[in-house]
């Protein structure tokens, strides 16, 4: 797993009901987030039982400064296009 200070700061999306739409390239060289023109996960778990998406999230959470379970993978189960939805914390 990338360490936080290797990961792009997008703090600025955990905004409640924030969708966050990314392409995922499973069984990459490394963990990394590119945020360029969009948003691209590599990671290096393969794309079997769910691997690929819990790396995503994880490593997602990771770079916007959040808990995994406030990000759920609501598009793209078994895509490379992949939405996921931030729910914070109920107030």
């Amino acid at each position: 797993m990338a360490k936080p200070r290797d990961l792009p700061d997008l703090s600025r999306l955990a905004v409640e009901g924030a969708e966050i739409a990314l392409r995922v390239t499973p069984r990459a060289g490394r963990d990394r987030l590119v945020a360029d023109e969009g948003l691209r996960a590599y990671v290096t778990a393969p794309p079997e039982d769910g691997k690929a998406n819990a790396a995503v999230q994880s490593l997602l959470a990771a770079a916007m400064r959040v808990a995994p379970s406030r990000l759920i993978l609501v598009r793209g189960q078994a895509s490379r296009e992949k939405v996921f939805l931030y729910r914070g914390l109920s107030r």
